[in-house]
């Protein structure tokens, strides 16, 4: 296991939403390695935060980004989220990304759930 890596869990955990707009939170720990309990606050961080929008689907969630929204770091907040996410593009098979290959969703979408303000795409 790294010490360290570049990106947060948080990062992580946005990237899969957008990868994976109907992922669960059971999926999410098992993809990224850490505990449900800590998926789910990441979550609501980043739904108080605007970054994500949660809406209830069946029995089930679908997540939206909002791709306008800066980083939070005061150094990079120039760069939209959007940005980030494009740079973290994991292709249409998944890409590189080991825990990707060790993770496969149950039929879900592999579109990149899109939001601006006022319109969902």
């Amino acid at each position: 296991m790294p010490r360290w890596t570049f990106l947060t869990n948080h990062a992580l955990v946005l990237s899969f939403l957008a990868r994976h707009p109907r992922i669960t939170a059971v999926e999410l720990a098992q993809a990224i390695g850490i505990r449900e309990r800590a998926i789910r606050k990441i979550i609501a961080d980043l739904q108080a935060d605007g970054y994500i929008i949660k809406k209830r689907e069946g029995r089930g969630n679908t997540y939206t980004i909002n791709l306008d929204l800066p980083l939070r770091s005061e150094t990079h907040q120039h760069v939209a989220i959007g940005n980030l996410l494009e740079t973290l593009d994991w292709g249409e098979n998944c890409g590189e990304p080991p825990a990707c290959k060790t993770w496969s969703p149950k039929a879900q979408g592999t579109e990149v759930a899109r939001w601006a303000p006022g319109k969902l795409a």
